[in-house]
């Protein structure tokens, strides 16, 4: 199942906060990695010259069609997303890119609530709720707490989830169809949840376009309003499951012998 913390199941207590710590280092390292590279200077000319050819081919296809580069747009978000295939992040940062930071968002959060509907209705026809699932949850705990809190209150835990990135996005999506929470609940919780992560990944695509259209990222680049608002927000979406986990540590002590 996709919603698994191998952490939490295969570690003892004491390597687990150790083990997410070193994987926290390791991305804030490459975080810091990107900045860097941003401040100091433009990239290999090739790489952006073939960046800007490329955004100059879409952004002339949105230009000349605007309502075809939409469609086009919209199609392959919920392809993808029905698909499971984890490139939401990407496909909101082409959205900012192509259409700007507000019809980027607007396009990328009814792509990824679209596609995640397809699929919750593809897997609940093709396997249907609940089935081949019992088995699992009976094995791992933390399945076993996800199917308890959906059936509790599936709205509202699922929004949780949209709304604080502890797990993929597809997996997900996959795993509430599985365990079956309910449509409605599905569908207002998806589409709700789904519109933080695709407005701060839209405006950094239209930050990071506006760069490339100037001819590169300076020492300055990082401090533009533009940039700099879009990454804040990503710092937050990063941050949030950790301190989501930390008041469930906080709030269920009895949750460990």
């Amino acid at each position: 199942m996709a919603m698994n913390e191998p952490d939490a199941v295969a570690l003892s207590p004491a390597q687990s906060p150790r083990r997410r710590r070193w994987r926290w280092l390791v991305a804030l390292g490459l975080a810091a990695g990107l900045l860097l590279a941003l401040m100091v200077g433009p990239p290999a000319a090739p790489l952006l010259d073939g960046l800007r050819h490329g955004i100059g081919q879409a952004e002339a296809l949105a230009s000349a069609r605007p309502a075809l580069a939409v469609v086009l747009y919209l199609a392959v978000y919920v392809l993808a997303i029905g698909l499971s295939l984890p490139v939401a992040a990407w496909l909101s940062l082409a959205g900012g890119s192509l259409f700007g930071p507000l019809l980027g968002a607007g396009l990328a959060s009814l792509g990824g609530a679209l596609g995640a509907m397809l699929l919750y209705l593809l897997v609940r026809r093709l396997v249907g709720a609940g089935r081949g699932v019992e088995g699992a949850l009976r094995r791992q705990p933390t399945l076993a707490r996800a199917a308890e809190g959906f059936a509790a209150e599936g709205f509202s835990y699922l929004l949780a989830i949209r709304l604080v990135p502890v797990f993929p996005f597809w997996a997900v999506n996959l795993a509430a169809a599985l365990i079956g929470v309910r449509w409605r609940d599905y569908a207002l919780a998806t589409g709700l949840g789904v519109i933080p992560a695709a407005a701060v990944f839209a405006g950094l695509g239209s930050g990071l376009e506006g760069l490339l259209a100037e001819g590169g990222p300076g020492p300055g680049a990082i401090y533009r309003p533009q940039l700099l608002l879009p990454l804040l927000g990503l710092a937050v979406l990063v941050l949030l499951p950790a301190l989501w986990r930390r008041r469930r540590r906080r709030t269920t002590p009895h949750a460990r012998p």
